[in-house]
């Protein structure tokens, strides 16, 4: 995969950038990580330059993140209701438990929005929650562009000062990741627990 986006971005420079960044954002197994850090290192050998790829792949973060937020608006509460009259029983799932939900995130949704865009993964599927909690749109989309630029400045930045070692990034950022990740899985664990023992009590 990383040849073939390499060669993306060689081929179409600033739009190769956009593409690939956009479509990782609709797939997050596209790793962000080797695009921007690549794109820092061509910035040090072609003619690309680095505020150039920082927007042409921030463009390209907002618009995928847009895409999903659509996506997420699809399945808005009204809709989720009735999955869940239909299958909450199999599910575990209340209507009061998408009120929860619904009530959490437009409290604290800007900032998750915000500080889920450093995290691997989490920074695309944040978007479809935003969505389905029908999120300011234009709150949406100025702290998907602000996180987003910070992520992409820094990933960038770091692959032009390294220029052909830039893999050595992509090396720590996977161990970011894999931090990440086992994070994530303790915090789902811990509130699949606490959810199952609130209901027993019920």
């Amino acid at each position: 995969m990383e040849a073939w986006i390499q060669g993306v971005m060689e081929q179409f420079g600033y739009v190769g950038v956009f593409l690939l960044i956009m479509v990782e954002n609709l797939f997050p197994p596209i790793p962000s990580e080797v695009i921007l850090t690549f794109g820092g290192f061509m910035t040090t050998s072609t003619d690309l330059s680095i505020w150039g790829v920082v927007l042409a792949s921030t463009l390209g973060s907002v618009v995928g993140a847009i895409i999903l937020y659509g996506v997420g608006s699809l399945l808005d509460v009204e809709r989720l209701e009735k999955i869940v009259d239909r299958w909450g029983h199999i599910l575990r799932l209340t209507r009061a438990d998408i009120h929860k939900a619904d009530n959490w995130f437009d409290k604290y949704g800007i900032w998750t929005v915000f500080f889920c865009r450093f995290v691997p993964l989490i920074r695309s599927l944040i978007s479809l929650p935003a969505g389905m909690s029908n999120m300011n749109f234009g709150l949406f989309v100025f702290f998907t562009t602000l996180g987003s630029l910070i992520w992409n400045t820094v990933l960038i930045y770091l692959g032009a000062a390294v220029g052909s070692q830039w893999e050595v990034i992509v090396h720590y950022m996977d161990i970011y990741s894999t931090i990440a990740y086992a994070v994530i899985a303790i915090v789902m664990i811990a509130f699949i627990a606490w959810f199952i023992k609130s209901n027993k009590k019920k």
